[in-house]
C-alpha cells in the first residue's frame, strides 16, 4: 500500500519533539559541565591547599632546625674563657683561629666578638679581605639591644659582605658589668635550596611585611603590601636592608587564590604559618592552574561519559515514540525502516558500551598502578626511617653485644669443661644484657618522641652492676678488678635507669682509659657509695695520671678535651643528665695519683 509523502507541516510537527529534546539535553549538559568545572576547581584548590600546608610544615621545620641549632652557639661561646680573655686584652689571634674552626664545623656564616664599644676584636673571617676585625658595629640594633637586654636577633644586609642574614647576639658579662657581645651571623642559602625541593615558592616576611628569605632571589627585601613613605624612609635610613627598593611583590590576592606575575605567573594557593619565637610569617605559594585544568577535565569527561548513555537512551525513547506515532499512518512502510534503525542504534549502543567498559577497565588499571606506587613510596619511607633507627640502636647496643659475645664464649668453654653452674651464670648475664638492649631500644623510641620520662626510684647497685656488665670486656683486657663496696640492702636514688647507667659507663670508661695510660702492676679502680639522710654520693676513683688545676677548670667546658679523638662533650652531657636528676657531678684531681669523680643524687623513699 503506497503512502502519500509527508507535507511541510507534518515535517515541522515531527521535528518539534527532537528540538525540545536537543534543548533539554544541551541545557542539562551545560549545567552538568559547569557544575563539574566548579567542583573540579574547588577540589583542585583543596588538594593544592593540603599540599601547600604540608610543604609549609616541612619548610618551617627546616628553617626552625637550622635556626635553633645556631641559637645555642652564642650562648655557649659567651661562657667560653678564651672569649672572655680576649675581651680583657688576651690573645685575640688565638680567638680568631678558634672562631674560624667553630664556624667551619657549625656552618655559621661568620662568628665575631665585639668589645663594649661595638668594635670587632676577633672574627672567624679574619683571613678574608672582607674581615670584620676592626669594624665598628655600635650602630647595629642587635648590638645595642644585646647590651641592654642580654640577647638580641636582627635580620639585616651585611654592610661589608653585602649578604643578608640573621644576626644572633649574646652579651658577655663580668659580674654586673658587660665585657662585650658575641655575634653569630646565619645565612640561609642552604635552607632556601631545601625549600625549592618542596615545590612551589616559599618566602618569610617580618611583621612589617618585608620579605627576608625567599626561593626567588628577586623577591628578597620586597614588601607584601605598599609601605607608608615615612616607614620606608626609616627602614632605608637604618641601613637594615641596604638600598633595597622595598617595592610590593608581583601578586594579587583574591578569595582562595593568589594571582602572580612575572616569575610566578598564574594562580597559586597560599599557606601561611607563623614562625615560633619570632615575629616572622612563612608562606608557601603552590601553583594551582594545572591542577584546576586537570580536575575540571577529569570531572567533565566523567560527566560526558555519564550523559552519553542517558542521551542515547532518551533519543531512543523519543525515536520509539516517533516511530509508534508514525506507525499509525504508515505501518507497512516504516516497519522495515524501523528494524534497520533499531539495529543501527543497538550496534551504536553496543560500541559505546564496549568503549565505556574499556575506559572503566583502564581507570581501574590506573588506580591499581597508583595504589602500587603509593605502597612503594610508603615502603621506601619505612625503610628510610628504619635505617635511621637502626643506626641509633647499633651505636647504643654495640658494647652490650660485645659483652654478650664474651659471655657466650665463656659459656661454651664452661660447657666444654662440664661446668654447668658457671655456664648457667654466663647465660644469665646474657639474658640480663638482652633486657638491657630492650631497655635501650625503648629509650631510643622515647627519644624519637622527644620525651624524657619521669624520675623514679633506681637501685644504685643494679645500675653499677649494669654499667660493669657493659664494660666487662674493657676491664678484663686492661686486667682491672674494680673494688665495689658491699651494701647491706638496696640503695634507691631518684633518676632514670638508662641515663644513670649511661653516666656511670662514661665515668668508668674514662677511668679505664686513664689507668691504661699509667699502669704499674695492679691498676686499682674503686667505686665508693656513701648514703646520707637525703642524698647518696657515688665516688669513682682511679690511679691514673690525674689532672692539674687548669685541666680541672676546663673539664666541663664544651669542645675542650685532652683525648686525641675526643669531642669534649662526654662529661658535659653526663653533668647535664645528673643535673636533670636534681643532682651534681664534681671532680677532684690528684696530679700523679689519679682522679675522683663524685655523683650526688637525691635519695628515694
Amino acid at each position: 500500500m503506497l503512502m502519500s509523502p509527508p507535507n511541510e507541516r507534518d515535517r515541522l510537527v515531527a521535528k518539534g519533539p527532537w528540538i525540545a529534546f536537543a534543548v533539554i539535553t544541551l541545557a542539562i549538559a551545560f549545567a552538568a559541565f559547569a557544575g563539574a568545572g566548579d567542583i573540579g576547581r574547588s577540589r583542585a584548590i583543596a588538594t593544592t591547599q593540603a599540599r601547600a600546608e604540608d610543604a609549609g610544615t616541612l619548610a618551617l621545620a627546616i628553617l626552625r632546625g637550622e635556626l635553633e641549632k645556631q641559637r645555642a652557639l652564642p650562648v655557649i661561646l659567651a661562657r667560653d674563657p678564651d672569649v672572655r680573655a680576649a675581651l680583657v686584652g688576651g690573645d685575640r689571634r688565638a680567638l680568631d683561629l678558634k672562631l674560624e674552626a667553630i664556624a667551619r664545623e657549625t656552618r655559621a656564616a661568620v662568628i665575631y666578638a665585639l668589645g663594649k664599644d661595638g668594635v670587632a676584636i676577633a672574627a672567624s673571617n679574619w683571613r678574608e679581605p672582607t674581615s670584620f676585625v676592626g669594624s665598628d658595629y655600635a650602630f647595629r640594633d642587635y648590638f645595642s639591644s644585646a647590651v641592654s637586654g642580654g640577647a638580641a636577633e636582627q635580620f639585616a644586609l651585611g654592610t661589608v659582605s653585602n649578604r643578608p642574614g640573621l644576626y644572633i647576639a649574646t652579651r658577655i658579662d663580668e659580674g654586673e658589668h658587660p665585657l662585650g657581645v658575641i655575634v653569630v651571623k646565619v645565612e640561609f642559602d642552604r635552607v632556601e635550596a631545601d625549600w625549592r625541593a618542596l615545590g612551589g615558592q616559599t618566602y618569610v616576611a617580618d611583621k612589617r611585611g618585608v620579605v627576608l628569605l625567599s626561593t626567588i632571589a628577586d623577591w628578597r627585601f620586597r614588601v607584601e603590601r605598599e609601605l607608608h613613605p615615612q616607614a620606608a624612609a626609616e627602614i632605608r635610613q637604618s641601613l637594615q636592608f641596604g638600598a633595597a627598593p622595598l617595592t610590593p611583590l608581583p601578586m594579587r590576592r583574591d578569595t582562595g587564590v593568589v594571582h602572580g606575575f612575572g616569575a610566578v605567573m598564574g594562580g597559586h594557593v597560599a599557606s601561611r604559618i607563623p614562625f615560633p619565637t619570632t615575629d616572622w610569617q612563612l608562606e608557601v605559594l603552590m601553583p594551582v592552574d594545572k591542577a584546576i585544568r586537570e580536575d575540571r577535565s577529569e570531572l567533565q569527561t566523567l560527566v560526558a561519559l555519564l550523559l552519553m548513555p542517558g542521551a542515547a537512551l532518551g533519543a531512543l525513547a523519543l525515536r520509539r515514540r516517533e516511530v509508534n506515532l508514525a506507525r499509525r499512518s504508515a505501518e507497512s512502510r516504516i516497519k522495515a525502516e524501523l528494524e534497520r534503525r533499531v539495529d543501527e542504534r543497538t550496534a551504536a549502543l553496543a560500541g559505546a558500551n564496549e568503549r565505556l567498559v574499556e575506559e572503566m577497565a583502564e581507570r581501574a588499571r590506573a588506580q591499581e598502578r597508583l595504589s602500587h606506587a603509593r605502597e612503594e613510596l610508603a615502603k621506601a619511607n619505612r625503610l628510610a626511617t628504619l635505617g635511621q633507627v637502626t643506626a641509633g640502636v647499633a651505636h647504643e647496643i654495640n658494647q652490650p653485644l660485645a659483652a654478650m659475645r664474651t659471655y657466650a664464649e665463656n659459656a661454651r668453654a664452661f660447657l666444654g669443661r662440664a661446668d654447668a653452674a658457671a655456664a648457667d651464670g654466663a647465660l644469665g648475664k646474657i639474658v640480663g644484657l638482652t633486657e638491657r638492649i630492650g631497655t635501650i631500644t625503648e629509650t631510643l623510641r622515647g627519644f624519637a618522641r622527644r620525651g624524657s620520662g619521669p624520675l623514679g626510684p633506681v637501685d644504685l647497685g643494679e645500675a653499677i652492676a649494669g654499667a660493669l656488665m657493659i664494660l666487662d670486656a674493657p676491664l678484663r683486657q686492661a686486667d682491672i678488678v674494680p673494688q665495689i663496696p658491699k651494701l647491706a640492702g638496696p640503695v634507691l636514688v631518684l633518676a632514670r635507669p638508662v641515663e644513670l647507667e649511661q653516666v656511670l659507663v662514661n665515668l668508668l670508661r674514662n677511668a679505664i682509659e686513664a689507668i691504661a695510660q699509667q699502669w704499674n702492676g695492679v691498676p686499682p679502680l674503686e667505686i665508693g657509695i656513701a648514703p646520707g639522710p637525703s642524698h647518696v654520693s657515688i665516688a669513682i676513683a682511679d690511679r691514673g695520671p690525674g689532672l692539674d688545676d687548669e685541666a680541672l677548670a676546663a673539664l666541663f667546658i664544651p669542645f675542650r678535651t685532652t683525648k686525641p679523638r675526643g669531642l669534649g662533650l662526654g662529661l658535659v652531657i653526663s653533668r647535664d643528665i645528673v643535673t636533670s636528676f636534681g643532682g651534681t657531678l664534681t671532680a677532684k684531681g690528684r696530679p700523679g695519683e689519679g682522679c675522683v669523680f663524685t655523683v650526688t643524687l637525691k635519695r628515694a623513699a
